[in-house]
C-alpha cells in the first residue's frame, strides 16, 4: 500500500502540525491508508511547548510532493498556503475550518470542513462518529490545536462546538485547561530570539482576490510594545517579502493574547487596509481593539473591500 502524506500548511501553527499528527493517529487505528504526518516550516515554540508536554516528535519536513502522490490535507485547502507541487498531487482528503479558496482537484475526494474555531475540533468530531476512543497523548495534541487557534476560547472564531471538545479533551489529557493553555500561548510569545524575516514568517499566510496578492501574518504576544522596537526592522523585512513575492499588500498583526487587542502594521495599498476597518494609518500602524482573528475580523474586510 502507498504511503499517504498528511500536512498542514506552510508557515505551520500548532493546528497545522498537531493536526496532521492526530489524522496519522486516527488512519492508523481506521487501518484503511497507510499514513504519515509532515510538516511544511520549522516547529514553532508554542508548538514544541505541546510536543515536550505531551511526549511526541515534531513530523518531518516536507518540501515537495511529486505528481500523483495521494496526499491528506489538514488545516488548509488553498494550494497557495500549501506544499510544492501540490497541483500535481492525488489529494484524496482534507479536513479543514477555512473558506474554500483557491481549490481544484482532479478526482472525487473525502472533504470535512466545519465552521469552527480549529481543525482538531473536527477530527475530534470525526473520532466520536467513528467511534475511536481517544487516548491520552492524542487528547493533548487536539486541546493544544483548541486552545492556540481559539486563544484558550477566547477569539471570536471559537464556537460552542470548540468548547465542548476542550472540556471534553481536558479531561481525557488530564490537564487543567485554564493553566496548560497559558503556559502554552506563552511559550510562543518567546521572540527573543527570532529575527526580522522570522519574526514576519511565524504565522503568515497568501491571499488573493481578484487580482490582488496580499499577505497577513500574526505575531502573538503579551506586550506589543515590546515587539514594536523592532518595528523598523520588520518593515524592511516586509518589504524585502513583498518584492520578492510580487505582494500588493502586508498586514502584519501584533496580538496581545492577554488584553485581545492587535496593533497592525500595513505596508503596500494601505488604502485598502484603510477602507476595510474604517482607520488612519499613521507611520504605518493602527490599533484594532477587540481584533485577534484573522479569519473573522481581518481577511473578511480586506476581502469585502476588494
Amino acid at each position: 500500500m502507498e504511503e499517504i502524506y498528511i500536512f498542514g500548511h506552510k508557515n505551520p501553527d500548532t493546528d497545522s502540525i498537531l493536526s496532521a499528527l492526530v489524522l496519522e493517529a486516527i488512519e492508523k487505528t481506521m487501518g484503511i491508508y497507510k499514513a504519515k504526518a509532515y510538516r511544511l516550516g520549522e516547529v514553532n515554540k508554542e508548538t514544541q511547548y505541546a510536543l515536550d508536554y505531551f511526549g511526541v516528535k515534531a513530523p518531518e519536513l516536507l518540501e515537495e510532493v511529486k505528481a500523483g502522490q495521494p496526499v491528506m490535507l489538514v488545516d488548509h485547502n488553498s494550494f497557495d498556503q500549501s506544499v510544492k507541487g501540490i497541483e500535481k498531487a492525488k489529494v484524496i482528503r482534507v479536513i479543514d475550518h477555512h473558506k474554500i479558496a483557491n481549490f481544484e482537484t482532479h478526482e472525487p475526494l473525502f472533504y470535512l470542513g466545519m465552521p469552527v474555531g480549529c481543525t482538531a475540533t473536527i477530527l475530534e468530531e470525526m473520532s466520536k462518529v467513528s467511534g475511536i476512543k481517544i487516548d491520552r497523548i492524542t487528547a493533548g495534541l487536539m486541546l493544544s490545536c483548541i486552545i492556540s487557534d481559539t486563544l484558550l476560547l477566547k477569539s471570536p472564531t471559537c464556537t460552542e462546538r470548540d468548547k465542548i471538545a476542550a472540556k471534553k479533551l481536558a479531561k481525557i489529557a488530564g490537564v487543567d485547561m485554564d493553566a496548560y493553555g497559558l503556559d502554552l500561548l506563552k511559550a510562543g510569545t518567546d521572540l527573543s530570539d527570532l529575527t526580522p524575516e522570522q519574526l514576519i514568517n511565524i504565522d503568515s499566510k497568501p491571499f488573493t482576490i481578484n487580482g490582488v496578492k496580499y499577505q497577513v501574518a500574526q505575531i502573538n504576544t503579551v506586550s506589543i510594545e515590546d515587539v514594536l522596537k523592532d518595528k523598523e526592522a520588520m518593515e524592511e523585512a516586509m518589504k524585502n517579502f513583498m518584492q520578492e513575492n510580487k505582494v500588493d499588500l502586508f498586514v502584519l498583526m501584533i496580538t496581545d493574547i492577554l488584553e485581545s487587542n492587535s496593533q497592525i502594521i500595513v505596508l503596500g495599498k494601505q488604502e485598502i487596509a484603510e477602507k476595510a476597518f474604517a482607520i488612519k494609518l499613521e507611520n504605518n500602524t493602527a490599533f484594532l481593539p477587540g481584533v485577534v482573528s484573522r479569519k473573522k475580523q481581518i481577511i473578511p474586510n480586506i476581502d469585502g473591500v476588494l
